[in-house]
C-alpha cells in the first residue's frame, strides 16, 4: 500500500494505491511521495480538477465493494460533471431503498474520484464525509456548476 496527500482548496486529500490501482481516497494528511507514478498521475488529475481543467478522472480504480454497494458506486461514477441525482432517483434506478443508497454513498472509499457529492436529498443537500461536511459538498457542486444545486 502506498499513500500520499495533496493540498486542495478543501484541505489535504490523500490517495492510496495498491499495485497498479487506486484503492482509496479521503480527507487528511499523509506523507508526500514523489516517487510513485500512479500517485503522481492521480495528483496531476486532482490538481487539474480543482483548477477547473478536468471534468473526468481517468485512473484505474478498485473500490473492493460488491452487491448493492458496487452498483451504487458505479451509478455515482456515471453522474456527469455538473449534474446531480437524488437519492430517490438512484433508489428507483437500482431498485433499493433510498436509505441504503445513502449508506453506500457515505461509505464511498473514493470520494471526489467517485463523485458521491453529486447526490442530493429530495429536500436538501444530504450529508457529506469531508471536513466541513455539507459546506465542502456545496463547494464541489459550485465548482462543477451543478445545475441541480438548491442553494
Amino acid at each position: 500500500m502506498r499513500r500520499a496527500a495533496l493540498g486542495t482548496p478543501l484541505g489535504p486529500v490523500w490517495v492510496e494505491a495498491r499495485e497498479r490501482v487506486i484503492t482509496a481516497s479521503g480527507w487528511g494528511e499523509a506523507p508526500r511521495r514523489t516517487d510513485d507514478p500512479l500517485l503522481t498521475e492521480a495528483f496531476d488529475q486532482l490538481r487539474a480538477y480543482f483548477e477547473g481543467h478536468r471534468q473526468v478522472f481517468d485512473l484505474p480504480l478498485e473500490h473492493g465493494r460488491s452487491g448493492l454497494s458496487a452498483s451504487v458506486l458505479s451509478a455515482l461514477a456515471a453522474i456527469p460533471f455538473g449534474e446531480t441525482r437524488s437519492y430517490g432517483e438512484l433508489s428507483r434506478a437500482l431498485g433499493a431503498p433510498a436509505q441504503a443508497i445513502g449508506q453506500a454513498c457515505g461509505a464511498n472509499p473514493l470520494p471526489i474520484l467517485i463523485p458521491c457529492h453529486r447526490v442530493l436529498g429530495a429536500k436538501g443537500l444530504g450529508g457529506f464525509s469531508a471536513p466541513g461536511g455539507v459546506e465542502a459538498k456545496v463547494w464541489l457542486l459550485r465548482h462543477e456548476g451543478a445545475a441541480g444545486l438548491l442553494i
